[in-house]
């Protein structure tokens, strides 16, 4: 098993396109690390250098402690499980997961070994003599996978290898993926553009924009303290409410206001909410006083319960719902709030319905705010 280390990594195409940019990262062994972000970010393009599919233009890369930049992919040690699974149409199940094994002329009884131990771990042994035109997408994804185990390689590859199933077998094999590697205790490199997939089985998370790392941290962490508005945005779902909003100082109390004459007109301030005060203990807020500002806040912290509307009475806002949508266990309200456009994850007990206006409430402790110009948070 091995660690990676990615050490100052750039990819640039002829006429001056650079895909990745300065990419940092030391992953542990039997880490598993996903990386995600938008279509062309260069997620891909990062997993395919480490494969040695794409040529590194700059930098270092380490397996282990073996620089691998020159090293052909074949003998970097490393299996990869592609998108479309690429498996050979004219062989069977068994021929597809050996076919790597053979060309190293690895002993027929060994091959057998590791197939069938394979297809025991990922539950296809009654597959074993079909062809992939008989199997279905999850059956194929895993013939994919047990191609990948056979090889017994010291880190593991995965280029979106879910994108093509349906839902209810993507919740499923994110559960396999994360029971696989518990059990085979190796190093899974994961690329997705799905914040879902990313939160539910990575140990970190890599967020990827325009060939840059944004924030590199547990699920967790990346949810509760993001590092800039994008990262803010790209994970959780639905994802966080930004505010245009102003910074305000009485006394030692900072508040944060938003709204428009007309609302101060009808309810005598515009909205303004305090923020707890441990939100400046850095003294971060002082250079912000008097200045436009983006607050954030996530759906399931923006309520219209009475009991949770009397529990936050610093952060109470009225609002006009356009839409609700019942999703069983919670509902979605999509409201319209002095022209901003929010949505809040409330109960399903809500009463709220299209057209009304509701009283509603903030978590002042659940606002981030975010440098207006940088869009660099200064306080969560």
């Amino acid at each position: 098993m091995a660690g990676l280390s990615l050490k100052g990594i750039y990819k640039k195409y002829p006429g001056g396109v650079i895909a990745v940019s300065d990419f940092n990262l030391e992953i542990k062994d039997k880490e598993f690390i996903v990386l995600v972000g938008p279509s062309g970010c260069g997620k891909s393009t990062t997993l395919r250098m480490i494969a040695g599919l794409e040529e590194i233009s700059e930098g270092e890369l380490y397996i282990g402690d073996r620089l691998v930049n020159d090293v052909a992919p074949k003998d970097r040690d490393i299996a990869m499980v592609f998108q479309n699974y690429a498996l050979y149409p004219h062989m069977s199940v068994y021929e597809n997961m050996a076919f790597g094994l053979k060309l190293r002329k690895t002993p027929r009884d060994e091959i057998k070994r590791r197939v069938d131990e394979a297809a025991r771990i990922l539950d296809i042994s009654h597959l074993l003599d079909r062809k992939p035109k008989a199997l279905s997408g999850g059956q194929r994804q895993r013939v994919a996978l047990g191609r990948a185990l056979v090889r017994e390689p010291q880190v593991f590859l995965l280029d979106e290898p879910l994108s093509n199933l349906d839902a209810k077998l993507r919740a499923q094999m994110r559960t396999e993926l994360t029971k696989l590697h518990q059990r085979l205790g190796t190093t899974f490199i994961y690329v997705t553009h799905d914040q879902t997939e990313a939160m539910t089985m990575a140990d970190r998370i890599v967020v990827m924009k325009d060939g840059l790392i944004q924030q590199v941290d547990t699920p967790q962490h990346l949810y509760d303290i993001p590092y800039n508005m994008f990262v803010a945005g790209f994970i959780g779902s639905p994802q966080m409410n930004f505010i245009n909003s102003v910074v305000r100082k009485e006394g030692k109390d900072f508040f944060v206001e938003f709204g428009s004459e007309d609302t101060k007109r009808r309810l005598g301030v515009k909205f303004k909410i305090k923020l707890p005060a441990y939100k400046n203990e850095k003294g971060q807020l002082e250079n912000y006083v008097d200045k436009e500002v983006i607050m954030g806040i996530r759906p399931e912290h923006i309520h219209d319960e009475p009991k949770l509307l009397k529990e936050f009475p610093d952060g109470k806002v009225t609002a006009n719902v356009e839409v609700t949508e019942l999703m069983g266990a919670e509902t979605y309200l999509y409201v319209n709030c002095e022209t901003h456009y929010l949505i809040a994850r409330v109960a399903p007990t809500t009463t709220a319905k299209m057209g009304e206006e509701i009283e509603m409430t903030f978590e002042p402790e659940k606002i981030h705010l975010f440098d207006k110009d940088t869009e660099l948070a200064i306080c969560h």
